[in-house]
């Protein structure tokens, strides 16, 4: 089967994207990838199998992007690509990854009527609410979350099958359009075998923090992300846990709110603001650390979705510690793989480090059956299984 993917943004790098397509290519599909360029990148070329076709785009189409719901121009700009990409390469089956271009393949397919998949990486309309151009009041008054919820109902009605990322956002979902729970595909973000199994440990990593009690997170650290309580309970703990150390590998736009609030603690010594750093650094931090953490604030996106993270701190046999945000909490209580801290709450994060840091028996087996669920349930290899099934059910 001829599968077209659309995505609005440059590739590489998306890894659910090339995780998806690698799978379907392996199973003897074939995959073109429509996607977006901005300077000289190749018009076109085969990336592990995938056949990417770039049409340009700029700034301004960019900027029209996200207003797709306000004003018609970024739909009306893309489908006519779209249908090039359509036609051209003899599609035979549409997979839209997320809902920003969606009502430009729609357009796009009007004549053509193919088969259509939409893949939705995330609840875009609630997570656009903390978006801080959203919170000016042009901003607000520009783009609206509520149009944005309405038309991904629209797709969700339209296409033929959704992919999701978690059991929480299909019956979400489910609840919210009064569609067929069938309909509804559960793929979810996991890690490849080889991430764990292959992967390459940078021993200066792990010397470096060799004689600390590591918390690490790793990823964006946007507000939302919870940072500011862990923060709040390092100042807690390091009367009780001297090697403490907080290491927090990612950056976002907000850090400097956090570096004023570990500079008005007086805990600089104890906090470690690495920045951005390549994924395959990933594993040698984890490695480093005693306890790996997701403190996300609790709202809509967060309740019904999970980040990679989790997988990536589990596959390594490393006990986590996670918020109350419920997909994650029904995923860490499930596999008895970590502890659960209620959101925004310093003093019960706090405590639930001293629960590990006091027990190494309980820490070594929550990090243990992390790493045995990833292993025998929830790796890429065999969470694709749902994706494969998919297309195969297509093709007959």
């Amino acid at each position: 089967m001829r599968i077209g993917m659309i995505l609005d943004k440059t590739f590489p790098p998306d890894p659910r994207v090339e995780n998806e397509a690698i799978s379907l290519i392996d199973k003897g599909h074939e995959v073109f990838l429509f996607c977006l360029k901005y300077a000289d990148e190749k018009e076109s070329e085969t990336i592990k199998g995938i056949q990417v076709k770039r049409y340009k785009s700029n700034k301004l189409i960019y900027k029209l992007s996200a207003l797709v719901y306000t004003l018609p121009f970024y739909s009306s700009i893309m489908s006519k690509k779209i249908n090039h990409f359509l036609v051209f390469n003899k599609i035979e089956v549409i997979h839209i990854h997320d809902i920003q271009i969606a009502e430009a393949v729609f357009r796009s397919n009007k004549n053509l009527k193919l088969e259509t998949i939409l893949d939705l990486h995330e609840n875009r309309p609630e997570i656009m609410k903390f978006y801080p151009h959203l919170q000016k009041l042009s901003g607000e008054f520009l783009i609206s979350p509520n149009k944005w919820k309405k038309k991904e109902e629209e797709f969700i009605k339209k296409s033929n099958a959704v992919i999701v990322v978690t059991k929480e956002s299909k019956n979400e979902i489910v609840i919210r359009t009064n569609i067929q729970a069938k309909k509804i595909v559960i793929v979810p973000n996991t890690v490849h075998e080889n991430y764990y199994y292959n992967a390459i440990i940078q021993n200066e990593i792990v010397e470096k923090y060799k004689n600390n009690f590591v918390l690490l997170y790793v990823g964006d650290t946007g507000l939302r992300r919870g940072l500011q309580t862990t923060i709040e309970s390092v100042r807690n703990l390091i009367n009780k846990i001297p090697t403490i150390k907080l290491v927090i590998v990612g950056s976002n736009s907000s850090d400097t709110i956090l570096k004023n609030q570990v500079k008005e603690f007086g805990i600089q010594n104890f906090v470690e603001f690495e920045g951005w750093q390549d994924e395959s650094l990933f594993p040698s931090y984890i490695k480093s650390s005693s306890v790996c953490i997701s403190p996300l604030h609790r709202n809509l996106h967060h309740d019904t979705t999970y980040a990679n993270k989790l997988f990536q701190y589990m596959s390594f046999a490393k006990p986590v510690l996670v918020s109350n945000a419920i997909a994650q909490k029904n995923l860490i209580e499930k596999t008895n793989s970590g502890l659960v801290h209620l959101e925004k709450n310093a003093q019960d994060f706090a405590d639930k480090v001293l629960k590990l840091y006091y027990n190494k028996e309980l820490s070594e087996t929550l990090g243990n059956n992390g790493k045995r669920f990833v292993e025998e349930e929830f790796c890429w290899e065999k969470t694709s299984k749902k994706l494969i099934d998919l297309y195969a059910n297509l093709s007959k």
